[in-house]
């Protein structure tokens, strides 16, 4: 008698410290390789007290971020614009603009979700 086939699992389940997320300078966090998508990217920025990121735009990819603050706050310059950010809140920024995090006294933790935008996605409908 054979072994009946292994089922296929149409999910990827991970944990923030899980080994197989790459760490960058131990603060920006590749969470897309580690689930294995291709659709998107998706990291987490880790950031201490006072800690800078890096001012950077997007043109080269041609990604439109969002990010998603999970822990502490801080501000994110767009632009030259201040943009003042606690938990909860969600960020878009268009590839061609220049964005740079700053964390504040408690620190800052984000999502990065990118993309590059597709005119023919809108969203469903309804739900």
């Amino acid at each position: 008698m054979q072994p009946l086939p292994s089922p296929v699992v149409g999910y990827t389940l991970i944990n923030r410290d899980d080994p197989s997320i790459e760490s960058f300078r131990g603060a920006f966090f590749k969470i897309r390789r580690a689930l294995g998508t291709t659709a998107l990217g998706i990291n987490e920025v880790r950031l201490q007290a006072g800690a800078e990121g890096v001012e950077h735009d997007e043109l080269g990819t041609g990604h439109e971020e969002v990010y998603i603050v999970l822990e502490g706050g801080g501000t994110f310059v767009v632009d030259g614009e201040d943009v003042d950010v606690a938990p909860g809140h969600y960020l878009r920024v268009d590839a061609a603009s220049t964005r740079k995090a700053v964390a504040g006294a408690d620190g800052l933790v984000f999502v990065v979700v990118a993309a590059k935008p597709r005119g023919e996605y809108d969203g469903r409908a309804s739900l």
